[in-house]
């Protein structure tokens, strides 16, 4: 497949992290009365962005750059978005049973991160008929 547009790859990143913090914050308000539960998150908000400046030239870059004195060397391979992070969302004053899960914290985490995945989902469709009509629009001239 031919990629047309840089941003649909980091586009897709963002959904499926989403759809997975979705799955671990229903997790968290499935075990509010599990004895010892901590509520799980993921955080790739800072992966993503970090990505899409390096990507896009946003920002100047803090790494060097490899030199090819030779036009025999390899190519350093393009690298893709990492993986989110998982980790423990504590700071929350655990229960009498040890259970740190605060249900109006998750149940307003789950609204946000509902929110951001359908404008994401928007976005995607949007880029994606953008493309569409500029193929349509070609075929037509010729």
């Amino acid at each position: 497949m031919i990629e047309i547009n840089r941003s649909n790859k980091y586009i897709e990143a963002a959904l499926n992290a989403r759809a997975t913090r979705q799955d671990l914050i229903s997790s968290n308000i499935a075990n509010v009365d599990t004895p010892f539960y901590r509520p799980k998150d993921i955080h790739f908000e800072g992966m993503l962005t970090d990505r899409a400046h390096s990507e896009f030239n946003l920002h100047l870059q803090k790494k060097l750059a490899l030199a090819q004195t030779n036009s025999a060397h390899l190519q350093p391979k393009p690298t893709t978005p990492e993986k989110p992070v998982l980790f423990y969302r504590d700071g929350h004053m655990a229960r009498n049973d040890g259970n740190a899960v605060d249900i109006d914290i998750e149940t307003s985490e789950l609204s946000k991160n509902g929110v951001m995945y359908n404008a994401l989902a928007s976005a995607y469709q949007k880029n994606r008929a953008i493309f569409a009509a500029a193929l349509e629009a070609s075929k037509n001239l010729s």
